[in-house]
């Protein structure tokens, strides 16, 4: 893979963001993919530290990939606090935005299989008021894989009918998020039904059209449910479908490294990249 398709995600480097940005300079790597917390929160980053943001990372070669925010601490198929989130992401896309990479990607919620019911119209509610406010500011909201099979996002993309609606492709969480769920629910892991129906290396197949950004990242789940994210090329993921079943779907953006766990985070960042090199 060429190095200016890779990007990385900049907080996992877990370190002063402004030296990461020279640290992935130096690496070679194409983009990075921004953290909306800290000082890159919308909250505390102005208009103009916004546009430093950018000329800086211009200055270094690098492109801003997609900005990230929310994971399990928001769940839009609920009421409470419906309406905040909601006016938070819209502010998480013109944050994207301004950033002028247009995609913000989350995790919204876990999504019913089945279309329809009090929380499948939540969510549907949420990402009708996203798309129409991405259409104002030229964004769009990448819903990250994971705590559904890919045809969940396929069945909602489609229901709201909008360009704005896209999908952050991560397949280490949709081999993850199975694990999670059987604890959640007090049921038995299944590995051979959770890899069928979650797709983590080929869902691509089913959601290709719909990809605008992806983490490469990777994990496994252990015979008692319980879930690790390792360094790339020693989990589940089979990288040789994950990447042909993207460039069948046509995707041509970036694999944007995620390393969220492990006691050498630039170690293992710059062996993710060689990893991404080499295939």
């Amino acid at each position: 893979m060429d190095a200016s398709r890779i990007a990385v995600k900049l907080d996992n480097l877990k370190m002063d963001p402004w030296e990461a940005l020279d640290l992935l300079a130096q690496w070679g790597v194409g983009g990075v993919h921004i953290p909306a917390k800290g000082e890159f929160a919308p909250e505390e980053f102005s208009k103009p530290a916004r546009e430093e943001l950018v000329k800086h990372c211009e200055k270094l070669g690098l492109d801003i990939t997609a900005i990230m925010l929310w994971g399990g601490q928001v769940d839009l198929c609920e009421e409470d606090d419906w309406e905040k989130n909601v006016q938070w992401g819209e502010s998480l896309l013109e944050l994207a935005a301004d950033l002028e990479c247009g995609i913000w990607g989350a995790h919204v919620g876990i999504m019913p299989w089945e279309p329809s019911g009090e929380h499948w119209d939540n969510m549907a509610r949420a990402m009708e008021r996203f798309a129409v406010k991405g259409d104002e500011v030229d964004a769009c909201v990448a819903i990250e894989t994971g705590p559904e099979p890919p045809f969940v996002l396929k069945n909602m993309i489609e229901a709201v009918e909008s360009e704005r609606i896209r999908v952050n492709y991560d397949p280490a969480n949709l081999i993850l998020w199975p694990g999670i769920l059987a604890k959640r629910d007090g049921t038995e892991y299944d590995r051979e039904q959770a890899l069928a129906d979650f797709m983590p290396s080929a869902g691509p197949s089913v959601i290709g059209e719909y990809i605008v950004h992806t983490h490469a990242k990777d994990g496994i789940v252990h015979e008692d449910g319980t879930h690790q994210e390792v360094p790339l090329g020693e989990g589940w993921v089979d990288w040789d479908v994950y990447t042909s079943s993207l460039a069948e779907a046509g995707y041509e953006g970036y694999f944007a490294i995620e390393r969220e766990s492990g006691s050498d985070p630039v170690g293992d960042v710059q062996r993710a990249i060689e990893f991404l090199r080499a295939l």
